[in-house]
């Protein structure tokens, strides 16, 4: 009677040292390994929210094609999106939600040129470093991918 209190008592007594630094070794292994995979896949995320947004944008200058008859032109840029330029008969904007111009992931304005290099009007970023070119998360994206 008296062994199974002793065991009864030492079960109730909680965890050890010993088992709780076998605990942080097995989460500090999994933080290792898992932690870069995690990163990479959240830097690859950014991009793909660039092109998503480029495509709504997009889909905005064809509303606005649609509603005014052609393109804004490089001096009146994508703001013409969410007021209405000078000259735009026929303007029904905003044409994008909330009634403002989102910033790329990177925190700065998307770039418009019409006519455009790559199509018939470009919209771009230059992706996280902010200069042309690059690689990874620097390479420009726009809506000729």
């Amino acid at each position: 009677m008296n062994n199974q209190r002793r065991n009864a008592r030492r079960s109730q007594l909680g965890v050890t040292l010993v088992e709780i630094l076998v605990v942080l070794a097995i989460i500090g292994l999994l933080a290792g390994l898992v932690g870069p995979q995690v990163l990479n896949a959240l830097g690859g995320a950014k991009s793909k929210t660039a092109l998503i947004q480029i495509r709504d944008i997009e889909q905005a200058l064809e509303m606005y094609k649609l509603d005014v008859g052609r393109y804004p032109n490089n001096a009146q840029g994508l703001s013409a999106l969410v007021k209405k330029p000078s000259g735009a008969s026929g303007w029904n904007g905003p044409y994008l939600k909330n009634g403002k111009l989102p910033p790329d992931p990177w925190g700065t304005d998307f770039l418009y040129r019409y006519p455009g290099e790559q199509a018939e009007f470009d919209i771009y970023t230059l992706g996280e470093d902010g200069s042309p070119g690059g690689d990874g998360e620097g390479r420009d994206i726009g809506n000729w991918e």
